[in-house]
């Protein structure tokens, strides 16, 4: 079984679930999702929200070991993308000796705001945290106690780890940044890391075309005639 944790944000729910459906559709194993939803995790996440987080899930993601039961592997995921591939190949990457192993960006944005007039924020290690492979065991300093009191840089630049060498790479495929990386064939996840197509001001940003395209066959009910 691979396990997904998605993140959750009720102003972006049909993303949620078009993502759901990309990997269902194109997966070789059986899945199972995970919705890091704040209205599920009150008991797990109580901090206060912070000025410059844009989502709902900026730290509840980092609960994915914890809700693991520190066991095993586990997949976390931002909602806002589209899964182009079968999921099992990124789950085959796994590997020992890393802690998480991530997209290692070089993400420097340039515009100083993102969807719904969110603050744009820069700074090292960025969009790393937004798909990884969470080998629990390792990380059990990602406790609720610290994922509710540790600034944003100690969570998002792996500071828990204490080395950085417990990070492993996984393939740029698995986190295309819409808007940054050069369109190219082989994309295995989109992540429209500014705003995707379910915005009306990003109706026609790169990779729309599959995205409206996934939406439709997740709307899919044959009728009887």
């Amino acid at each position: 079984m691979i396990r997904i944790f998605i993140g959750f944000d009720p102003r972006e729910t049909v993303a949620w679930h078009v993502l759901t459906h990309s990997i269902l559709a194109r997966s070789s194993q059986p899945v199972s999702f995970i919705p890091l939803a704040l209205d599920n995790l009150r008991e797990l996440m109580w901090r206060t929200r912070d000025p410059l987080q844009s989502t709902d899930f900026s730290f509840s993601r980092f609960l994915t070991p914890h809700l693991s039961a520190y066991e095993g592997w586990s997949i976390f995921m931002d909602c806002d993308m589209l899964v182009l591939d079968d999921i099992a190949k990124l789950w085959a990457l796994r590997d020992e000796r890393y802690a998480v192993m991530c997209v290692k960006h070089n993400h420097v944005p340039l515009e100083a705001s993102k969807f719904h007039n969110e603050k744009q924020t820069a700074y090292g290690k960025k969009n790393w945290s937004s798909v990884m492979l969470f080998n629990n065991a390792k990380c059990r300093a990602l406790t609720p106690e610290f994922a509710n009191t540790a600034s944003g840089l100690e969570l998002h630049q792996f500071k828990w780890l204490g080395d950085d060498g417990l990070i492993g790479e996984l393939p740029a495929s698995w986190n295309h940044l819409v808007g940054y990386d050069k369109p190219t064939e082989g994309v295995a996840n989109v992540h429209y890391t500014s705003g995707g197509p379910y915005f009306n001001e990003f109706t026609s940003c790169n990779y729309a075309t599959p995205w409206f395209d996934e939406k439709q066959h997740m709307l899919r009910a044959d009728q009887r005639s």
